[in-house]
């Protein structure tokens, strides 16, 4: 155990990843682990938990201060944006812009050698990231997990026009170990033999690098909200920001209720890229 001082947290926020080299620990998820973390709590003297991170993260925490009737208040931070509760979380926006500069160079590939790119990013279940990159980088569509799956995306890509008009493109698809970018572009390559097809996965590129301002000014304003939910007596509860309040959502609410995709973005795109 090391106490922090002022001086420790000077100038992190323009570093990405995190300065406590923290990791999932299987040994918490057990019932010893717990008993273990609790031990020490009490034997450090700490008051309150604070845990940054993503659904995993978050039920781990709500379990623990359930458990043992423990003061724990979450952050939202997590590249998939897959939290219910905040607008945005810690990580989003840096990833957003991470892959919208990724893309715009595979562009010119695409471009000078006529070919179709399928883009495979993170999200896991989610496909936040997906839809709005491929607005942001121009893209000319987005296979993502929320659209129908009686929906055959691909064919309905494929047949919306570019077998008409083009011989290069930019598909932009949400991770998934049945139906990747890999899937994808296997099948373009049996189905329409006569484009030239390649497929890059970002991976944990996507991951890095200094954070954008908003990311810094989202988990600033979240860090502050943390301090004055410990302060108020709250408990089990994960701190966000919609339409720019603060705002206390319930553990429960914020890992189990899943967060609303916008289905008017998938009309935005098919328009943009025709």
């Amino acid at each position: 155990m090391k106490e922090f001082t002022t001086e420790n947290v000077s100038g992190i926020i323009t570093r990405g990843g995190t300065i406590l080299k923290t990791a999932r620990s299987k040994d918490f998820m057990t019932p010893e682990g717990m008993q273990k973390a609790y031990e020490t709590i009490q034997k450090e003297e700490i008051d309150a938990l604070i845990v940054i991170g993503g659904n995993g993260s978050l039920t781990g925490a709500w379990k623990f201060g359930v458990e043992y009737d423990f003061p724990v208040i979450g952050l939202p931070g997590t590249i998939d944006n897959d939290l219910y509760g905040t607008d945005d979380t810690i990580g989003y926006d840096t990833t957003m812009n991470t892959i919208m500069d990724c893309v715009d160079r595979i562009r010119d590939t695409a471009n000078s050698h006529e070919r179709i790119f399928f883009v495979e990013v993170m999200g896991r279940d989610a496909g936040f990231l997906a839809q709005n990159c491929a607005i942001a980088c121009g893209a000319e569509a987005a296979i993502v997990p929320e659209e129908t799956t009686d929906v055959d995306q691909l064919a309905a890509f494929m047949g919306r026009g570019i077998r008409k008009s083009k011989k290069s493109c930019i598909v932009i698809v949400s991770e998934s170990p049945k139906c990747g970018a890999l899937y994808y572009a296997d099948r373009v390559k049996h189905e329409f033999p006569e484009f030239d097809v390649r497929v890059s996965i970002l991976g944990h590129l996507q991951r890095g690098g200094s954070p954008t301002a908003l990311d810094r000014i989202l988990a600033s304003i979240t860090g502050v909200g943390a301090i004055e939910a410990i302060k108020q007596g709250q408990r089990n509860i994960m701190v966000g920001v919609r339409n720019n309040d603060v705002v206390y959502v319930p553990f429960s609410e914020a890992i189990r209720t899943d967060k609303r995709f916008d289905k008017r973005l998938i009309k935005v795109l098919d328009e943009l890229s025709i």
